[in-house]
């Protein structure tokens, strides 16, 4: 039986696909595409200098004996103040692979979790993006009822109606093509337009799962 979702400022509900909305939860393909997800977004350039680059310390602070200090080779040694560092951070990249049909797997066990909890609703954006108000959008956020965080799905050509969402506390507002699986698992509701809906839908149903549905 297909889920249904409300739109918001009516009376009607949509129709979920199966194919999208319908599959069961797989815990480690969700765990590994948003470890993969989250670890894409680190830049990598974080970078130490070894005792060999910082600048300096070309002479011995002292002679090697005689003095009653400890021997000495370089004030750029690593226990110097302004020394080089051990085993510091060098730029690297954090990329880890996952395949196509996981991520995918992987998204539709992601929107199925909001199916099931009837936490994920359809809005007409139309309002919005001929007059992009603040008080507009969390009246209807809060009209809905739902919890927070709440991740809000557009699409390229509603991105107006985003403007009128980014300054409301716990809301993120994605295009639907930049969705993945770690900013639906981390949100307490999604509330999307018709047109990203069906956008999310056709990224996460596989031919395969649609021909399962057809049969």
């Amino acid at each position: 039986m297909a889920s249904k979702a409300p739109v918001l400022g009516t009376s009607k509900t949509v129709s979920l696909d199966d194919a999208a909305f319908g599959a069961d939860f797989h815990e480690s393909l969700v765990h590994a595409s948003v470890r993969a997800e989250l670890a894409a977004r680190r830049q990598g350039t974080h970078a130490t200098k070894t005792r060999g680059k910082v600048r300096g310390g070309g002479a011995k602070p002292w002679r090697q004996k005689g003095t009653g200090r400890a021997r000495q080779g370089s004030i750029r040694a690593p226990q110097w103040t302004g020394g080089g560092i051990v085993f510091g951070p060098t730029p690297r990249s954090y990329t880890i692979k996952i395949n196509r049909k996981e991520r995918r797997a992987a998204l539709r066990s992601a929107l199925s979790v909001h199916a099931a909890r009837e936490t994920i609703a359809v809005f007409d954006p139309s309002g919005l993006m001929d007059e992009p108000k603040t008080k507009a959008a969390a009246e209807l956020l809060d009209g809905w009822g739902q919890r927070r965080p709440v991740l809000v799905v557009l699409t390229e050509e509603q991105s107006r109606a985003a403007l009128a969402f980014r300054n409301l506390e716990r809301v993120s507002v994605l295009p639907a093509q930049d969705v993945g699986v770690a900013d639906v698992i981390g949100a307490a509701a999604v509330l999307a337009s018709q047109e990203a809906l069906d956008a999310l839908t056709a990224r996460a149903a596989s031919a395969s799962a649609r021909a399962k549905e057809e049969a």
